[in-house]
């Protein structure tokens, strides 16, 4: 029988990834209403927005007023996407104290995505580093197409352990792995998670698993199996990346407690609750759900 933790850290993704790819605009008192629902679940770690482009991403345009509104909490920590120093600076301006930034393994992808390589992306970021110190704002990094690239198809673990390597080495607190298009087999997101944990510890790696082949369940068991113990996910499985075509939704965060619950690993987070908030989001976007757990629960 394997060694499982007492506990694990969700980081709760919906109100930036999940929303960015919608294309109705949702307003800012359903952002947060989500938002709040989902610290009535007790989860305690949320990115809610993203400074971004709004001609890119018009869906994030209203990162400012959201974060205006947010309900002080000390026990949340509220975090941003912040890809470029004017996105971190607006970021910093607007009273945020956690913000994260992202890169690729794959050079394609990164040319698609932010119309630069990788070793440009990290030039980016330099200056918001330097000033992240200044303002004691920790800093998150993303490496996405860590199990696969929809442009260059298999990438290899020794990138993605040097991509997280260097992220980590500039001053990411916790750098966040992500099988952005979801073709990751628990094996193959095993072997990643453990090569790159060769250079980082495993308290300061993430899982970001999509679920478009029905994997992320798997692949996060799987991490968990070689020490991962940080899991992003997005309530409803709501969410997907605008440049990685034919990518569905995020895992459903109600799955992911549902699963880890039953395993008898804590979260801190009181599912009836975060289904609600599943359920609430869900009828903003004029969907069912993709929460499987949600249905179990309805359905008992």
């Amino acid at each position: 029988m394997m060694s499982l933790p007492q506990s694990v850290k969700i980081v709760e993704v919906s109100p930036r990834d999940g929303l960015q790819n919608e294309q109705q605009i949702i307003a800012v008192k359903d952002k947060i209403q989500l938002i709040n629902d989902l610290r009535a679940a007790g989860v305690k770690h949320i990115e809610v927005t993203g400074f971004v482009s709004p001609k890119w991403v018009p869906q994030l345009a209203d990162a400012s007023e959201v974060v205006k509104q947010l309900t002080d909490d000390e026990s949340v920590s509220y975090s941003a996407l912040t890809p470029n120093r004017k996105g971190f600076e607006a970021a910093i301006h607007a009273g945020i104290k956690e913000v994260a930034v992202f890169t690729a393994a794959s050079e394609t992808f990164n040319q698609k995505n932010i119309n630069c390589g990788i070793d440009e992306s990290f030039e980016r970021f330099s200056p918001i580093f330097e000033q992240a110190k200044q303002h004691d704002i920790k800093v998150r990094g993303y490496v996405s197409c860590a199990l696969g690239c929809p442009y260059e198809g298999d990438i290899d673990t020794e990138q993605v352990a040097n991509v997280s390597e260097k992220l980590f080495a500039m001053g990411c607190y916790e750098i966040s792995l992500g099988d952005t298009i979801g073709v990751g087999t628990p094996l193959k997101a095993q072997r990643m998670f453990s090569q790159v944990a060769k250079r980082i510890p495993t308290n300061s790696l993430a899982v970001h698993f999509h679920d478009t082949y029905g994997q992320a369940l798997a692949n996060i068991l799987a991490c968990i199996q070689e020490g991962a113990r940080i899991i992003d996910a997005s309530v409803a499985g709501i969410g997907g990346c605008p440049y990685a075509p034919g990518a569905s939704g995020n895992v459903s965060t109600e799955d992911v407690v549902y699963m880890l619950h039953g395993m008898g690993i804590n979260t801190g987070i009181d599912i009836d609750k975060l289904i609600v908030a599943g359920k609430n989001i869900s009828q903003v976007l004029g969907r069912s759900g993709n929460s499987r757990a949600a249905k179990a629960y309805s359905s008992s």
